[in-house]
């Protein structure tokens, strides 16, 4: 990252737990790399009563204390370009105040005029900003101006679409980018290069070749203080409606004409709208849903999800889904795309595991019932461990069998892993250089939810006997049977 912005950065939230652990460092590191210099400045922006000093002691303690900063080299420069502003964002005329900073920091600093707007807020105060950043006359800049925006973004189709047209009162579609870290992190952003710049596999990349793709991102903590946020969301919206689909739309596009971010987006779309929508009666054939009892993790008991704070001792509340989708279309058609994901399992890790078919007659079966040769997988693993292998069978020399195992694999190296801090640090970097492709598009997320919808609107009417999985284990046993009964398993690899 060489490429240098000139920008204002208005960081709503700016005193809160993502700003101190994720933002801060990720714009510091960009700072250190050249990206963002002298001309450009953040305007922090919180409710208490700080000043320019104060709040640039808080930057300085989030900095020091994140361990992946290898220097604080340039931190007093950086903290400099920092500058606090009271605002009560319910309240327009507070706005006033941020209207003022902005025009006298653009008056001492080239930003050219640029304005970004980050609300690292809940969802309930969305339109509120963006409405108040409106009628004070914040967002008329002679620059561009650019909104990122945390998800959730809305709870279903509906409530998503009226958010989305609040805030289209302030932001045009290709000034809005919703974030969706995952999409930040290197392994995710490396599908694309795998599968469009090797000729070994762009040409098996479909029904002929590959019998299931696999999709696991497990955690091992529970709900931590997240309790009453849980509650409202569960694993199909903190999960499987942003992160897990946008994966399945990566894995399953069509080469794309360009790598421009329009054309990206209008291939993942098409994938969106060719998953194959669930009826309400057959959602129990498709989907296991789940929730933790007590048990024990990395050797500590840990409790019930119904016993974590600020949560309902009946809650209805899934912390793990399992799904099996199908795309329709020419490439995918039969092809199941599974997925899983839940809290407090026995691992943390996100992977995806391509598994492709068997030859048409294995000659190294010694009999009917001996399977000698292993599975070829494609195994990339997105955390902890960013990382690619390729499971081959070769002769065993010395052994009595004629075949065994072998995995040809590739790790990041840890020098290219201190690149950046955090995914977030990407995803930052392509918005101030306008590169949408890694953010999530209105049409896609409207598909997204028109598909979940159908699945919520089962589950959140029909009682399931939770707690269903044991903490420290894999989830449900029910999620096997979503691939038994197709002849498949999970791969733990």
């Amino acid at each position: 990252m060489t490429q240098s912005f000139k920008a204002s950065i208005a960081l709503f939230g700016a005193t809160g737990d993502l700003s101190r652990r994720k933002l801060l460092p990720s714009m510091f590191h960009l700072f250190q790399e050249g990206s963002l210099t002298h001309d450009f400045a953040i305007l922090a922006i919180g409710r208490k009563d700080m000043n320019d000093e104060d709040f640039r002691e808080v930057a300085r303690t989030s900095l020091q204390d994140n361990e992946k900063l290898e220097s604080l080299e340039g931190l007093d420069s950086f903290l400099s370009c920092i500058h606090y502003v009271q605002v009560d964002i319910t309240d327009v005329d507070s706005y006033s105040t941020l209207k003022d900073k902005f025009e006298s920091v653009e008056s001492s600093v080239d930003t050219e005029g640029n304005r970004l707007f980050y609300l690292a807020m809940p969802p309930q105060f969305f339109t509120v900003i963006t409405d108040n950043l409106r009628r004070s006359g914040v967002t008329e800049t002679k620059g561009y101006k650019k909104l990122i925006i945390e998800k959730p973004f809305g709870r279903d189709y509906e409530s998503a679409y009226r958010l989305n047209q609040d805030i289209s009162k302030t932001f045009e579609e290709h000034e809005i980018y919703r974030i969706d870290h995952y999409l930040g992190k290197e392994m995710v952003q490396n599908i694309e290069v795998i599968r469009f710049s090797n000729s070994l596999f762009e040409p098996l990349w479909n029904n002929h070749y590959i019998s299931n793709i696999q999709i696991t991102s497990s955690e091992s903590l529970g709900v931590l203080d997240r309790g009453e946020y849980y509650e409202r969301s569960g694993a199909v919206r903190d999960m499987f409606q942003n992160h897990m689909l946008q994966i399945v739309s990566l894995l399953g596009m069509e080469p794309p004409i360009s790598l421009s971010s329009d054309d990206i987006r209008d291939e993942k779309i098409k994938v969106l709208k060719s998953i194959r929508k669930i009826d309400k009666k057959d959602v129990k054939n498709h989907f296991v849903r789940g929730q933790y009892d007590e048990g024990t993790v990395d050797g500590e008991y840990v409790c019930k999800y119904r016993d974590e704070e600020d949560v309902s001792e009946t809650s209805n509340t899934p912390t793990f889904i399992a799904a099996r989708l199908f795309i329709d279309n020419f490439r995918w058609a039969g092809v199941p795309f599974y997925i899983r994901t839940g809290k407090r399992m026995r691992n943390k890790e996100t992977k995806i595991v391509v598994e492709f078919k068997e030859v048409p007659k294995n000659l190294y079966y010694q009999n009917e019932q001996d399977d000698i040769l292993s599975k070829n997988l494609l195994i990339l693993r997105i955390q902890p461990d960013e990382s690619i292998s390729l499971q081959l069978n070769v002769k065993d020399h010395g052994s009595e069998k004629d075949t065994k195992e072998i995995k040809l694999s590739y790790a990041i190296d840890n020098k290219d892993l201190a690149r950046t801090v955090d995914a977030y640090e990407n995803l930052i970097y392509d918005c101030l250089n306008g590169d949408a492709a890694n953010f999530t598009h209105y049409e896609e997320l409207m598909n997204a939810w028109q598909f979940v919808d159908s699945i919520n609107q089962v589950w959140e009417t029909d009682i399931a006997p939770f707690p269903n999985y044991r903490a420290g284990s894999d989830g449900p046993v029910k999620s096997n049977l979503l691939l038994s009964k197709d002849g498949f398993k999970w791969w733990n690899v």
